[in-house]
């Protein structure tokens, strides 16, 4: 655009006359872009979308005009139109296919925006609440896991007192193992001290008795002996005769 306006300005200094042609030939542009724009906002009246409320339709325009008050976008608006009017006037802009393609181009975009946002903004909600419900299910089943974890632990609360109780009890079974264990040593021990006396008694019964045995043969040949002897077989006679004779008396 800014090649043109430049390229215009150059043609009029050089031939005012092909300018003042040029300016004939412009204006006759405006009647075929005029029926163009037509055709293209005709559809949305001959469509089946209903149509707005004027008083809301400008309401939402001087809505969409920046200013604070109706005052400034007021003074807003009529600078915009007085710079267009002055602008078209000195034909600083010109009316051409590049503007139509303009707003062909914006009339898409806003026909897009317009009807597609909801939807787009509905695809969105739909898509943020399917992701919050998925976190939430997340955090609650996340939740449940922790206080049944929780509850698993506060019925684990007694392991303390049960491992004490385990361990005095271990402690005494290893005392009394230990005890029993050292009876049995002293019953082995015992056990073994009595297998060796039980010997010891047997090798002096064994003992007493082959010298008895002994003493008894000592003494039946030492008694045979003398009986071989005439003198003491005698004397014995003698002797047994007079206890014969005391006892013959005494009766």
């Amino acid at each position: 655009m800014a090649s043109r306006l430049a390229r215009t300005a150059v043609e009029t200094v050089a031939d005012p006359g092909a300018s003042l042609g040029a300016a004939r030939l412009r204006p006759s542009v405006v009647p075929r872009v005029l029926p163009a724009l037509s055709t293209v906002a005709s559809p949305r009246y001959s469509s089946g979308v209903p149509s707005e409320d004027p008083k809301t339709k400008a309401q939402s325009i001087i809505d969409s005009l920046p200013g604070s008050n109706l005052m400034s976008k007021t003074a807003i608006l009529s600078s915009a139109a007085g710079l267009s009017i002055y602008a078209l006037s000195n034909e600083y802009y010109v009316v051409n296919e590049e503007t139509v393609v303009a707003f062909c181009l914006l009339s898409v975009w806003g026909g897009l925006i317009k009807f597609g946002g909801p939807l787009y903004k509905k695809w969105a909600d739909e898509q943020s609440d399917k992701i919050k419900n998925i976190l939430n299910s997340a955090r609650a089943d996340h939740t449940q896991a922790v206080k049944t974890r929780i509850g698993d632990v506060k019925q684990m609360s007694g392991v303390i007192d049960i491992t004490k109780t385990l361990f005095a009890v271990s402690k005494e079974t290893a005392k009394l193992e230990a005890e029993a264990y050292e009876l049995e040593q002293r019953t082995a021990l015992a056990a073994e001290a009595k297998t060796v006396l039980d010997s010891w008694v047997r090798y002096e019964s064994q003992v007493k008795q082959r010298q008895q045995k002994e003493l008894a043969q000592t003494v039946i040949a030492k008694v045979q002996k003398e009986l071989e002897n005439p003198k003491v077989l005698k004397q014995i006679l003698e002797q047994s005769v007079a206890d014969v004779e005391k006892i013959v008396s005494k009766a």
